[in-house]
């Protein structure tokens, strides 16, 4: 038996294509595992040691070594998944590597916790893993069939992301809001879900500035649309204001990937003099860089114009006034689709009200539920808008709670 551990111990470290996944600690410590087992180590608390720190790694994801190393190569960011996904030429070395190296980390998923634990020699309790049968060339084959669904690299982990310090990290806990949860503003969502269909099917899609009152579900609109077609290769990467200088080198980043992407800025609006205004301005625009065909610009604000106005900018100093004014408000008519959510007038309200109370279960009368959600909007300060009707919704459902 331990000839077949050498065998395996030694295909892991031959590894070429699939070589950054011996990065990850769980399979450190696997190759750690083999060779405290097989290299004829006669220390036996090392050996358990060993083993259990290996378990220990597993179970961190799951208990199916199988599963856990499928999952690995999947999403493994390689040269052979790269030049695949760039339509590049692969040479019949290359390829010959890559079938080996399957070949290999199948073997080595299919390595049971049994046998491994008669080379120990402990009669104590030792924790076991699972194990599933793939065919890990036909899995992997089918993943590159399929890159622009499903990525590559963090893309093929995660759909939700933000940028820290000029990279994009994921989010690890995105919000999950769904398009089905959303009631009201039916006509403005499906003129952004439309252009999100054509970006994702590569047919010319447009940047979109979703404007208008705020609490009305912009931003909301645009995660869950994110959250419908992940399945279907989109991505959601949010950006600061603070940030729009990064969207370049980004976009650069990005437009030769295979899966299509959304960057959204939330809440945008400018001061006149504020130089982040220039900036969105030539991304609009294209600046020098071609546009990248997989790549939207998604922004909400709660101004049509987005630049901050006042009066005196209409009427200042400037000989050409008609120069300033149009200047204040081009940004906003770079974005091919614009749509505005506006304040639901009464009628409107009362009916998010009553569909957020159907889909949350909230047993009310209907004149009862309809008067105290208008009371609740009036005490606001922002007054009727969905986002009332769902704290309105919220807080009715915990005052249930806490009388049963």
């Amino acid at each position: 038996m331990n000839d077949k551990l050498k065998e395996l111990n030694f295909r892991l470290g031959s590894l070429v294509i699939f070589r950054d996944i011996m990065k990850c600690r769980t399979m450190k410590s696997l190759a750690k595992l083999l060779e405290a087992v097989c290299c004829g180590s006669e220390d036996t608390l090392s050996q358990i040691q060993a083993y259990s720190d290996f378990v220990s790694d597993l179970y961190r994801h799951n208990n199916n070594l199988s599963s856990y190393i499928l999952t690995l190569i999947l999403e493994d960011e390689n040269i052979y998944m790269i030049r695949s996904s760039h339509k590049q030429e692969i040479s019949e070395k290359m390829e010959k590597c890559l079938m080996n190296e399957l070949e290999s980390l199948q073997l080595l998923a299919e390595l049971t916790s049994e046998q491994v634990r008669v080379n120990i020699k402990y009669d104590g309790f030792l924790p076991e893993w699972d194990n599933t049968s793939y065919d890990f060339k036909k899995e992997y084959m089918e993943r590159v069939e399929n890159i622009g669904r499903y990525g590559y690299g963090i893309y093929a982990k995660y759909y939700m992301f933000i940028v820290k310090d000029g990279n994009v990290v994921p989010v690890k806990y995105p919000d999950e809001i769904k398009l089905s949860q959303l009631i009201g503003y039916e006509k403005q969502r499906q003129m952004v879900i439309d252009n999100t269909v054509a970006l994702i099917n590569n047919k010319p899609a447009s940047n979109v500035l979703l404007s208008g009152d705020a609490g009305t579900g912009k931003s909301s609109s645009v995660k869950a649309i994110a959250n419908e077609y992940r399945d279907r290769g989109l991505r959601i990467i949010e950006i600061r204001k603070d940030q729009l200088r990064d969207i370049p080198v980004i976009i650069d980043n990005l437009s030769r990937n295979p899966l299509k992407f959304i960057l959204f800025i939330d809440d945008l609006s400018f001061a006149a003099d504020d130089d982040n205004f220039g900036a969105l301005k030539a991304i609009l625009e294209g600046s020098v860089s071609a546009r990248a065909d997989n790549i939207a610009i998604y922004a909400t604000s709660n101004r049509r114009h987005l630049v901050k106005e006042s009066f005196s900018d209409r009427d200042g100093d400037d000989i050409h006034r008609n120069d300033t004014v149009q200047e204040l408000i081009s940004l906003s008519e770079r974005f091919g689709v614009n749509v505005t959510f506006s304040r639901p007038d009464k009628n409107n309200y009362l009916e998010i009200v009553k569909g957020l109370a159907a889909q949350n279960g909230l047993d009310m009368p209907m004149q009862e539920l309809e008067l105290e959600a208008e009371r609740f909007a009036i005490r606001k300060s922002g007054g009727r808008s969905p986002r009332a009707a769902k704290q309105f919704i919220d807080r009715m459902i915990a005052s249930r709670k806490e009388n049963l």
